[in-house]
């Protein structure tokens, strides 16, 4: 069976990116086709619910009519790959590494340093709006996520926090949500908001991760799904818990786990091979090991967090604050030409 990936122009500007079966006269998305509705050359959002049927042009190029909510394209000739189909290879071998930009200026410079992969940071995102990470809502976060899928090519992986949401089946509600923005990937965490009892309950952490994964399935687009555990970052750091809460969201349907602010070596091959053959990723935002060791340790990807963003951060408080107190400018050389990161 030959799969081809179109390129669809519909007539209201959105393009659709269409995977179907060169054997078969009608196919859906999420069984033998796949779809991602696109605006310009971004992803914007997947249509579960997708019905192609082949023109009368010979081979598996020909015209291709799609029907989702009444409209009508043709099919063009460029090939694409599907930024999920993508996701979910690097996945399963080696190790990678995908950085977090915090705004489509920097997520086209990462692309463009040759990154196969890019994940949003929330702390990034919150800092650009002036705001404190939990203040972010979720439409600001739903957009920010649309605006960095239409600036790449590269898979998207979205920093969801908590979804959004309390309870499993509002989670899911959220998730869906998020899907219809181009992602790639969402990562889902137990942090409660609570400061005495920073985790969500056990029983109810895994519901959530579970909801996650049905509304995923029910999208039919294969997203890679991260179930992340807190307990290092909100003052629990407990490794025995931090295990089973993994082992626990492995189970519950999560593609990838992720203990974020661990930087033992041993405490990182300890959820390496709890959770295997699932994949681990490592947010490297200290200088306590190298892309080399964790891909001995067995880590298959690397996140930073908002490290870059802060890195950003630094440079820019360190001039202004240098302008500030001594009235000099000692910051303003050999400085990049931004317009030649980003290929303006």
């Amino acid at each position: 069976m030959e799969s081809c990936p179109h390129h669809v122009n519909p007539s209201d500007g959105l393009r659709a990116t269409i995977t179907w079966s060169a054997e078969s006269d009608q196919v859906s998305s999420g069984v033998a086709a796949r779809a991602h509705f696109q605006r310009g050359s971004s992803r914007t959002a997947p249509h579960p619910r997708l019905f192609m049927t082949r023109g009368p042009s010979a081979g598996p190029f020909g015209r291709t009519t799609v029907q989702a909510t009444g409209t009508t394209a043709r099919c063009g000739l460029g090939m694409h790959e599907d930024p999920v189909v993508e996701f979910q290879r690097l996945h399963s071998a080696g190790c990678f590494v995908m950085p977090n930009p915090w705004d489509v200026g920097s997520a086209r410079a990462l692309e463009r340093l040759g990154f196969k992969a890019l994940a949003t940071t929330s702390a990034g995102l919150a800092w650009t709006l002036g705001v404190a990470d939990t203040e972010v809502t979720r439409d600001q976060v739903l957009e920010h996520l649309r605006l960095i899928v239409r600036a790449v090519r590269v898979p998207v992986n979205a920093d969801f926090q908590g979804g959004y949401a309390t309870d499993p089946d509002d989670v899911a509600a959220n998730v869906i949500m998020a899907v219809t923005t181009g992602i790639a990937g969402l990562s889902i965490e137990d942090f409660s908001g609570d400061a005495a009892d920073p985790l969500f309950e056990f029983d109810l952490a895994v519901q959530r991760v579970a909801a996650a994964r049905r509304a995923i399935d029910d999208s039919g687009t294969g997203l890679v799904l991260t179930a992340r555990s807190e307990g290092f970052v909100v003052g629990r750091p407990d490794i025995d818990e931090t295990i089973r809460r993994l082992q626990a969201y492995a189970e519950a349907g999560a593609d990838c786990l992720y203990a974020p602010r661990i930087n033992n070596l041993e405490h990182v091959s300890a959820i390496v091979a709890a959770v295997s053959p699932r994949p681990v990723n490592l947010l490297i935002n200290a200088p306590f090991t190298t892309v080399a060791e964790a891909a001995r340790l067995g880590v298959r990807r690397i996140s930073v967090g908002g490290t870059l963003a802060r890195t950003a951060w630094g440079g820019f408080h360190h001039a202004a604050e240098e302008i500030a107190d001594a009235g000099t400018f000692t910051q303003f050389e050999q400085l990049p030409d931004v317009d030649a990161l980003l290929g303006n």
